[in-house]
Parts: C-alpha cells; structure tokens; sequence
C-alpha cells in the first residue's frame, strides 16, 4: 500500500456522533446522514467517518465514530438538526493512502495501512482521530474507494 505524508487543513463536520460497534453503527449512521442530507438540502463538500479509538484497546461496544459532512466555514445547523453535531476535524500532518473496499471489509484495509505504516518506521500515531474520505457512492457499484488519514507527528504519542 502507498502511502504519502501529507499537511492536511481543519476541516469542518456536521453530522452524528457514534459509540458501538464500527460495522453495525457506522453504516446505520450514514444512512440517519444521508436522510438528514437530503431532508435539509446539505451541500456537502466530502463524506468523511472519523475514528477515535484503537479498536486492539477498546471493546466493540464502547467504540466512538462520527459520520459527517464537511461543511463551509461558518456553517449553521438548520432548524430540527436534532442529534447532529458541528465540530472541527483537526488538521495537521497525516499518512494518507487511498484503496479501494470490497464486500464493506474496511477493517482490512485500515489493517494493512497500519501494518505498512509500521514496517515503514512510523510506530507513532498524534492523538488525533483517525478518517476515511469517500471518493464514491459505494451503495452505486459494490466497493468503496476512499482515502485514509493516520495522524503522524511531533506530538506523537506510543
């Protein structure tokens, strides 16, 4: 898998905040954002699920991921946004790889991300959360092909 080493800018999110299992919520989440989507007529600039714990260290039920949007500067939650949150993604310095996920086995691509990072020498992860950017409508043709952000950096922490 390549991968680059990348200066990424904050970005601001709009959607649901997630705590459970990844392979059941997450996917239920982005359909609660799909409807929420198109029900106020969202422009969205990217589809992003964020990541905020180690999946080796923290039981599937206590898992956190939020589904969102990017949304412009200044954005403001319509009316009846009920359960959605607007939030920063932090910017900064990521190792970014872009594959393509078959039959919804993200986990495996996540896995060899990080398998490669690590062979690599890049054994340390910034406290910041992980994300996927979609790059296409998986649900249209069968896979996904997206990009993966790993925070790197000088505040890296083992």
């Amino acid at each position: 898998m390549n991968y680059t080493i990348e200066q990424v800018p904050e970005r601001a999110i709009a959607g649901f905040h997630l705590v459970g299992p990844w392979e059941q919520t997450v996917p239920q989440g982005f359909e609660q954002l799909t409807m929420w989507v198109d029900n106020k007529a969202i422009q969205p600039n990217e589809w992003i699920a964020v990541y905020y714990d180690n999946p080796e260290k923290v039981p599937p039920e206590k898992l956190r991921a939020d589904v969102v949007v990017s949304v412009p500067e200044g954005f403001s939650l319509p009316e009846n946004s009920e359960g959605v949150i607007l939030t920063k993604l932090p910017g900064g310095e990521y190792a970014v790889a872009k594959t393509k996920v078959v039959n919804q086995d993200f986990a495996s691509a996540w896995d060899e991300f990080f398998v490669k990072l690590h062979h690599d020498g890049i054994n340390r992860v910034a406290d910041k959360p992980c994300f996927e950017i979609y790059l296409n409508d998986g649900q249209a043709d069968g896979h996904w092909d997206i990009a993966m952000y790993i925070p790197v950096g000088p505040n890296a922490t083992e």
